[in-house]
């Protein structure tokens, strides 16, 4: 039991899945996952750990924003001995060169961010996925004929700005699409030696004004889910 993780130890997979909301964590055990426990609902935040395809799997959320996700990631990792954490989300696109419902493997995350600055003494404004989990969705994506794309994204602290248009931090590092949470788990595995990825469906292009309506997101999220899940079982 952590901090805030009701869960016991040995209750939790050494790969955990991680969405932002907790209702697609219970989405993603109730539609594709067996042998299905809640291990915690603190602050209802729902972890669950079950079986996909015979394997231990652990599916949790991490709410939203880096201060969210790193407080969530880090419990993972030194309280319950995670060893891979793929972050698996939704993000706006800053080019129409993406269309919605493109999956991305995130190759590294740009921030303004004082998170890793502040945790970690990490000075980089510009951090990658850590160990080899990133080969392996790609490998896995091939295997299962999906088009996945890899990518810089902007880990951005604002949902809401002021100034229109692409961001300063986005354009230098040629990042494709925005989030708020991929930079503190990189950030966090990056300083603990641990495994991390993130996977991203587009739901908007902030250029055009398309997106995914609510009620078909969760249907577009299912190339995501699965390939972080077939991900998963082959680490």
């Amino acid at each position: 039991m952590s901090v805030h993780i009701a869960a016991q130890k040995g209750e939790i997979a050494k790969t955990v899945l991680q969405p932002g909301d907790p209702l697609r964590a219970k989405y993603i055990v109730e539609n594709f996952m067996e042998d299905v426990r809640l291990v915690s609902q603190t602050r209802n935040i729902f972890y669950y750990t079950g079986l996909y395809k015979g394997r231990e799997v652990s599916v949790g959320a991490s709410g939203m924003g880096a201060p969210s996700i790193g407080i969530y990631s880090y419990e993972l990792y030194t309280e319950y001995d995670v060893d891979t954490i793929i972050r698996i989300g939704t993000c706006g696109a800053y080019t129409p060169e993406l269309k919605v419902f493109d999956v991305l493997n995130v190759e590294n995350a740009a921030s303004e961010s004082t998170y890793a600055k502040f945790a970690w003494g990490i000075e980089e404004e510009i951090l990658s996925h850590q160990g080899n989990v990133f080969s392996v969705i790609n490998d896995t994506a091939r295997n299962l004929s999906l088009d996945l794309k890899t990518t810089n994204i902007h880990t951005s602290d604002i949902f809401y700005r002021k100034n229109p248009g692409t961001p300063e931090i986005a354009v230098k590092h040629n990042c494709t699409a925005v989030e708020m949470e991929a930079f503190a788990l990189f950030a966090n595995a990056q300083y603990l030696g641990k495994n991390a990825a993130t996977l991203l469906t587009v739901s908007d292009i902030i250029p055009t004004g398309e997106f995914i309506s609510a009620d078909m997101r969760e249907k577009a999220l299912t190339p995501m889910i699965e390939l972080a899940l077939e991900t998963a079982i082959s680490l």
